[in-house]
């Protein structure tokens, strides 16, 4: 797509999944460039949660492109990903009330935990659904959906992949990628985050770093979303035919389901 923001600046494509990202140059000047990032990116800026917003401009086809400071660094690597750094910082964006009234204004919808399971049941195939695990992994997600109120739904991320944590070499943390974001259970977030980067015998440790304290009803409510992912990654490493990654899944959740009957 050929995008004129005019004043001398020279864009060059990133790649990424939707071709919407940008290093942009003028002179010594050297900016992030996002079409239609997430409208509440001024508060993710003003909270230290993105790197700084440094300017917005409406472009002739009515698309937005937002500017944003240029970092050297790089995205963390899986390993990482169990570190304390992580988990206070998320939680700073599950109790952030500037993020939390921007989303807010800006329209944000909330995810529930039927939404999730309605969205999830038609992406697994017909041998997933005959599964017995996956059967009896279903049966008990539908009877033991978490019942906390939507009053108590905070920012979350909602793809909080690896790469989308961003350490600049001056050893800052930032999170990126909002485009995904609602208001959900915070559990939401930690459950699909600990599913794919936290060994199972370090949850309780992730969990104390990142700041709650850990009830038998957070407990329930992250393995109940963990159990959600790991069949979403079930069904899409089944399409794609990586099925190390989908038997691993199968493996996390055969305990995951057991732990939740023996809570």
């Amino acid at each position: 797509m050929a995008l004129d923001i005019s004043d001398g600046w020279s864009l060059y494509p990133l790649g990424g999944n939707t071709g919407t990202a940008y290093m942009g140059t003028k002179a010594s000047q050297k900016v992030f460039l996002k079409q239609n990032a997430s409208p509440f990116l001024a508060a993710l800026s003003m909270e230290g949660i993105t790197p700084r917003l440094v300017w917005t401009k409406r472009l002739a086809t009515g698309d937005v492109m937002t500017a944003q400071e240029w970092l050297n660094g790089r995205t963390l690597r899986r390993s990482e990903m169990r570190e304390q750094r992580v988990a206070r910082l998320l939680h700073r964006v599950h109790h952030s009330h500037l993020l939390h009234d921007m989303l807010l204004k800006v329209g944000g919808r909330s995810t529930t935990p039927a939404q999730l399971l309605t969205r999830l049941q038609p992406a697994l195939a017909a041998d997933l659904r005959r599964h017995p695990l996956i059967q009896s992994a279903f049966a008990s997600l539908r009877n033991e959906q978490p019942q906390l109120p939507k009053t108590q739904y905070e920012v979350s991320h909602g793809d909080l992949n690896h790469k989308n944590w961003l350490l600049s070499d001056r050893q800052r943390l930032y999170l990126v990628d909002w485009d995904a974001a609602t208001f959900a259970d915070p559990a939401h977030d930690l459950g699909s985050l600990l599913c794919e980067y936290v060994p199972l015998e370090e949850w309780q440790r992730w969990l104390q770093d990142y700041g709650e304290t850990l009830t038998a009803d957070l407990t329930a409510r992250v393995n109940w979303y963990a159990r959600v992912h790991c069949l979403t990654v079930i069904a899409e490493s089944y399409h794609q035919q990586r099925f190390q990654i989908m038997n691993q899944h199968l493996i996390l959740l055969e305990k995951l389901t057991r732990e939740s009957v023996t809570d």
